[in-house]
């Protein structure tokens, strides 16, 4: 099998690796010197500089990354993801199945990557399309830290095809038809990243962390339901287990942005020190939004889009979080 991974940041970089221990790869770099420097060095040294890359090809050329190519792996930025897209459509085998890495919503539609592939390649067939999630931190699955993931995928038995490819000894991946939640509980949980590492920058302890997840974890399931999710999802891979592993780590890219908010800066002067995209402050709005248009109430996620967009201190968010009316906890994970 021949894959073409688009996108050369530490996640899709960390995807390459592991897909090349299965199969030909070729990494699509935006920049012709970072492809460059991946192809002679075997290293991606702008975003997981150290560590050794197995042997795969890497160009700047959309065309050259995808052409013969079985399966297609869009790693790019929600931001950037339907123009990359569009300039790839010709090269794309009608039949090759596509993963989606991103965790995050196109802001103008308030359309998931998948409904982007979709729209975009209309020949396509559907259920053919999509994504890879769980909690995976890429450094840490790239250092052969134990790890899992899911792919979800309506077309089950390309699912099944595709789940070997990605298997390593380290690197355990499941499968579910569940497209919808899998990917709204990754895009919605960095949201939730955010929150918990403004906790963090304001050396809250366990307690707190704890109860945020919690929380956290019904307003996500509330609205991905509401959106056509099954409620099983957001108990597994996709759903808590991305959910902890990015509150809990300091490696998140959206649990940083949020210690930096916690300590008292400023979101223009964090984000413009940022290498990678956190998709949790350009999700954010879309999310707000999407919980209106569905009466769903989102108290975290508002009190994050507060920090965020309207300049509220972080400790005055988090008053007003707990000073809400007292309410009885519910039952079940759609709380």
């Amino acid at each position: 099998m021949r894959i073409a991974v688009i996108g050369s940041g530490s996640w899709g970089t960390a995807i390459a690796a592991i897909a090349a221990h299965n199969s030909e790869v070729v990494l699509w770099a935006r920049r012709p010197e970072l492809a460059r420097a991946i192809a002679e060095r075997g290293e991606n040294p702008d975003y997981l500089a150290g560590h050794t890359l197995p042997p795969l090809a890497a160009t700047a050329d959309l065309a050259e990354a995808i052409v013969g190519s079985d399966v297609v792996v869009m790693g790019v930025p929600s931001h950037g993801y339907r123009s990359v897209l569009e300039q790839a459509a010709r090269h794309i085998p009608p039949s090759a199945p596509i993963l989606s890495l991103t965790k995050g919503i196109e802001q103008a539609t308030h359309l998931r990557m998948t409904e982007v592939t979709a729209q975009v390649l209309t020949h396509h067939d559907r259920s053919r399309i999509g994504v890879l999630s769980g909690p995976n931190l890429a450094r840490e699955v790239i250092a052969g830290q134990p790890a899992a993931t899911v792919i979800a995928m309506t077309d089950m038995a390309t699912a099944r095809m595709l789940q070997p490819l990605f298997m390593t000894p380290t690197f355990r991946v499941y499968t579910n038809p569940d497209v919808i939640g899998a990917e709204t509980a990754g895009a919605l949980k960095n949201v939730m990243a955010i929150a918990a590492g403004i906790a963090r920058g304001l050396e809250f302890g366990m307690n707190t962390l704890a109860t945020l997840i919690t929380r956290a974890l019904a307003e996500l399931t509330r609205l991905g339901v509401a959106l056509g999710g099954q409620p099983l999802t957001f108990g597994g891979l996709a759903g808590v287990g991305d959910l902890v592993a990015t509150c809990s780590s300091a490696e998140s890219r959206n649990n940083r942005v949020g210690y930096e908010l916690g300590r008292g800066r400023k979101l223009d002067d964090i984000v413009a020190e940022m290498k990678m995209v956190a998709e949790g402050v350009k999700t954010t709005r879309a999310v707000l939004e999407l919980a209106a248009t569905h009466s769903i109430e989102m108290p975290i996620a508002e009190a994050v889009g507060n920090v965020l967009h309207a300049g509220e201190d972080p400790r005055s968010a988090i008053a007003r979080l707990m000073a809400r009316e007292a309410k009885p906890e519910g039952h079940g994970i759609v709380l």
